[in-house]
């Protein structure tokens, strides 16, 4: 007896899947306000042999704890949770390198910007 092949698919070739995967988005903690949001939206610090480390571009090696950008989360992180997530006592050195990185951050979180409100229309 004879196979029966569809028609669609030639002998010996698989049909390609036509549904395309959503992207893995990496989210992380903010250690000053607890609020967990995706990676790239928060800034690194990572615990060294030297000290903290301020790290833009998430790629250190080492014990890493994440903030927001800005002062409000600085600040509460700066009381003690973020030495907690880091595992480590900050040194006098380590405090003023993290407020003198924080006084260059905004008071306030940006506000989204809200596109068509229905009570304008």
């Amino acid at each position: 007896m004879g196979r029966i092949v569809n028609s669609n698919i030639e002998k010996g070739k698989v049909a390609k899947k036509t549904a395309s995967r959503v992207r893995h988005i990496p989210q992380r903690t903010c250690v000053g306000c607890r609020q967990v949001i995706e990676k790239k939206a928060l800034i690194r610090l990572v615990r060294t042999d030297e000290g903290i480390i301020i790290d833009r571009g998430g790629r250190l090696s080492g014990r890493g704890a994440y903030l927001h950008e800005h002062k409000d989360c600085w600040e509460k992180g700066l009381k003690g949770s973020l030495a907690k997530a880091l595992k480590i006592e900050l040194t006098e050195n380590d405090r003023k390198l993290l407020r003198a990185y924080m006084a260059n951050l905004p008071d306030e979180p940006e506000k989204p910007i809200v596109i068509g409100n229905e009570a304008d229309v």
